[in-house]
Order: C-alpha cells, then sequence, then structure tokens
C-alpha cells in the first residue's frame, strides 16, 4: 500500500494514474490531486474532504467502511437493538401485568395504552415517523403517568424508535438483509423471553408481551427495510442509518468532485456532504442510494436512478431546480419534460432529446455537444454564448408548444389556443435539416445574445433576424 507523501510526490512529478492502488485509511485532506485515476483503487475509509478531485477518475473504486468499522458498528448497532428490544419487551409485560391486576382503573389504563400502541403503528405505517412518533408517544406516557409508568413508556416509545434507526444501519451496514435482521430480532424476543420467565410467574402476561413485542420487532424490520429500499415515506429513520453507517467511511465533505468520473464504483457509506459534484458522473454506480449527502440531486431518488442509469424517457422534470449542474451524458431522454427546468452547467453531451420539451429551460453553461435534438420543443430556451452548440444532430424542431401539450402553469389564453402550429423548422415539413444546417440555424441567436449579454432570445426574435439578414444580403 502506498503512503500519502509517496502519492504525492509522484503526483508533484506528473503521475496521474494511480489505478487499483489502496489507499485504504489514507487522508488527503485539502490536498490537491485533480485529473488523477484511481480508478480500481481500493479508497475505503479514505479521507478527500477539502480536495480537490475534479476530473479525477474513481471508475470502479470501491468506497465505503474498512473491515473493523463494519465490525464496529454491527456491534454497537446489534447492542443498540437489543437493549431496545429488551426495553420493548419488559415494557409490554408490564402493560400485561397491569392488566391482570384487580384495579378496574388500572385495566383501563392498560387497554387504552394498548389501542394507542395500534393507532401508533397504523399511523406510521400509512405516515412518516417525525409527525406522528412524538404526538403518540405524548399521548402514550400522558395517560400512563397517573399510574407512575410514564417512564417506562417514554423509554419504550424511544426504544421503538433507536430500533427503527439501528435496523435501518444494520441494512445499510451489514449487507446480510431482512432475513439477517430478522434472525437477530427473533433471538433477541426468545431471549427476552427466556429471562422475563425467571421474574414472572404469569402466563398470560409473559406470553402477551411475548408475542406483542416480535410483531412490533417485524414491523421495525419491515419500515427499516422500506426506508433503506425505497426512502420518500420515512425520511427520519433512513437518515439517521445512513449517516451513522457513515462513520468512518470514505469522506468527500466539501471537496471538489466538479468532472469526476465514479462510474462503476461502489460508494455505501461514503459522505458527499457539501461536496462539488457539478457534472460528476455516477453511471452504473453501485448502493448509490447509501450515500451521506445534503440537498442536491442525489437527495432525489427519481434523479438518482436517473444519474445511475441514464434513462429519462418520458419523465416529467418540469420546474425542478435539483438539475442544475448534473451529468446526463449519453442520456435517453427521448420525450422528456424539461419546462422550466434549471440545466444550467449540465453535461448532455450525445443525449438523446429527441422530442423534449426544452420550453423555457434555462442551459447557460450547459454542455449539448453532439446531442440530438429532432423535434424538440424550444420555445422561448434560455441559450446562453456559454450554451455549447457543436455538432448537434438535428433533422428539424419545433418553435411552439401546442395547446394540447402544454402544462397548467403554461396555459395560452382562448384565442391563443385556437392555434395549434408548433411552427416547425424548417418551415417545408418536407425538408429537413442537413448536417451541421441547424447549428447554422442557432448562431445568430448567439450573435443577438453579444448585444443582450446574458438575456434569454425568443427564437421567434431569431427568425425575423434571420429573414432581416437574408433581405439585406439580398440588397447589397
Amino acid at each position: 500500500m502506498m503512503r500519502v507523501r509517496e502519492i504525492l510526490q509522484e503526483y508533484e512529478k506528473g503521475r496521474r494514474d494511480f489505478q487499483g492502488v489502496s489507499l485504504r485509511g489514507l487522508s488527503f485532506k485539502g490536498k490537491d490531486l485533480s485529473g488523477a485515476d484511481f480508478s480500481g483503487a481500493d479508497i475505503r475509509g479514505t479521507n478527500f474532504r477539502g480536495a480537490n478531485l475534479s476530473g479525477a477518475k474513481f471508475q470502479g473504486a470501491r468506497a465505503g467502511l474498512q473491515k473493523r468499522w463494519v465490525v464496529v458498528l454491527l456491534v454497537v448497532a446489534c447492542a443498540l437493538v437489543v437493549i431496545s428490544a429488551f426495553v420493548i419487551l419488559f415494557s409490554l409485560l408490564f402493560l400485561s401485568l397491569i392488566y391482570n391486576s384487580d384495579n378496574p382503573e388500572q385495566q383501563n389504563t392498560a387497554l387504552v395504552a394498548l389501542a394507542l400502541l395500534i393507532i401508533f403503528w397504523a399511523t406510521i405505517i400509512h405516515h412518516e415517523i417525525p409527525r406522528v412518533h412524538p404526538i403518540v408517544a405524548f399521548t402514550f406516557g400522558f395517560v400512563i403517568s397517573q399510574d407512575g409508568f410514564v417512564v417506562s413508556v417514554f423509554v419504550a416509545a424511544l426504544a421503538r424508535a433507536i430500533f427503527l434507526a439501528f435496523t435501518g444501519v444494520l441494512e445499510v451496514a451489514g449487507d446480510f438483509g431482512v432475513a439477517g435482521v430478522l434472525g437477530v430480532a427473533g433471538v433477541i424476543t426468545f431471549a427476552g423471553a427466556t429471562l422475563a420467565a425467571g421474574f414472572f410467574d404469569q402466563t398470560f402476561a409473559l406470553t402477551f408481551a411475548f408475542a406483542l413485542t416480535g410483531l412490533q420487532i417485524m414491523l421495525s424490520v419491515h419500515i427499516a427495510y422500506e426506508a433503506i429500499k425505497r426512502d420518500e415515506k420515512y425520511p427520519l429513520t433512513r437518515g439517521m442509518a445512513i449517516a451513522f453507517a457513515a462513520i468512518g467511511g470514505t469522506s468527500f465533505t466539501n471537496a471538489n468532485l466538479t468532472d469526476a468520473d465514479f462510474t462503476n464504483a461502489t460508494l455505501k457509506s461514503t459522505d458527499f456532504r457539501g461536496a462539488d459534484i457539478t457534472r460528476t458522473c455516477w453511471k452504473d454506480t453501485i448502493k448509490l442510494d447509501c450515500i451521506l449527502t445534503w440537498e442536491t440531486y442525489l437527495k432525489n431518488s427519481k434523479l438518482r436512478e436517473l444519474v445511475r442509469t441514464g434513462q429519462g424517457k418520458n419523465q416529467n422534470f418540469n420546474r425542478s431546480n435539483y438539475l442544475k449542474g448534473i451529468n446526463l451524458q449519453g442520456a435517453n431522454l427521448t420525450n422528456a419534460s424539461f419546462i422550466e427546468a434549471n440545466l444550467n452547467s449540465a453535461n448532455l453531451q450525445d443525449a438523446d432529446l429527441s422530442r423534449a420539451k426544452l420550453v423555457g429551460t434555462f442551459l447557460d453553461r450547459t454542455d449539448l455537444t453532439g446531442a440530438t435534438l429532432t423535434g424538440a420543443f424550444i420555445e422561448d430556451w434560455r441559450i446562453t454564448r456559454r450554451t455549447k452548440l457543436d455538432r448537434i444532430k438535428c433533422d428539424y424542431v419545433y418553435m411552439r408548444l401546442p395547446p394540447e401539450k402544454r402544462p397548467e402553469f403554461l396555459k395560452l389564453t382562448p384565442q391563443e389556443s385556437l392555434n395549434d402550429n408548433p411552427r416547425r423548422q424548417p418551415a417545408d415539413w418536407e425538408k429537413n435539416f442537413e448536417e451541421g444546417e441547424f447549428v447554422d440555424f442557432i448562431t445568430p441567436m448567439v450573435e443577438i445574445l453579444n448585444i443582450y449579454h446574458n438575456q434569454a432570445v425568443d427564437p421567434q426574435l431569431h427568425i425575423h433576424f434571420r429573414n432581416y439578414r437574408k433581405t439585406t444580403q439580398r440588397q447589397n
């Protein structure tokens, strides 16, 4: 394994090829490694915090936790799961004992608590945790407090939250899935029931607590699995699990990853918080859904799948502000809708945008080199002088989005809606642009932008400008 000083010295000498090297556990905090090739490298536990990695390659690299950190996290997570499961078991055992008492008030209290427990799980399955858990826990505690069990119940509520979160940690860091977690939970429940049998001799209470604890464990495992695999519904559980599982993992915190390439890389338990991921390539990455990040396009499961697979056909991205700086090079975006979306600084090289709706789309600094725009709707698209339009493939475009294709926020007046002309260019429906002609057609827009600076240009203005220029040329 190469040492940090050795790698930096080699880099200073001009070496950029570090393919397949082991960087496990090393620290390159704040270093400049722009353009370096770490393809196939082992970067588990490597610290790239604040480093300049623009243009760096991590194709097929393996990021995440070192083995010793995996063991530590699993031990801690399992310990917390065990403790929380025991708390749940014994709190339910106390409830069942209360119900078996001769005091009618205590029996009613136990029934109310049980009803609230059912409401808690029914609600949490259909809604997210932050909205439900504190309310139910407070109500649960208020009801029980009159009998002196408020501490027990609040601890039980907290234990359920811990069980949910750290079951998720086992899912993220452990790689043994639902079956493994259920196995651990089953052992916990059986051990707890066996231990409880030594303290209590009431068969009903023990059976009730054992069964209900087992049910709650299964529900917790189900919710943890849903939080990790389908993250939109349980963001708190998912966030806690991923944050904990990223401790000791590869860190790209605040790093410059502009134009970096993570194709086929494994990124589980990797920290990307604050990193500049402008035009970063995520093609075919593994475990991209298990990274730690802030409010970027990687937070959105739909966009994560888009950058990973490059499949955006027929998808709706209208008014999305998360597409800025996204890398969709070579992506299939046919018939996709980007109406008023922010694609500034995006990489759309060689992307197929046939029949795509680029109406009012922001395209400053966007790279459209080699993209296919045949049949695209480019009404009022926001190209600028810094938009790259080289080698575009295009037979024809539409300057106007017809009334029937317009979303509600882009509706026309009743009078304008009577006109369904999409204003095709070339205007002759029997003709197409010759190779390279579309770029010639678009170029005067850039000329106009030299006058109007960064203002967007209506394609209709260009048509008038082009006709005026042709008339002037004939007169001369």
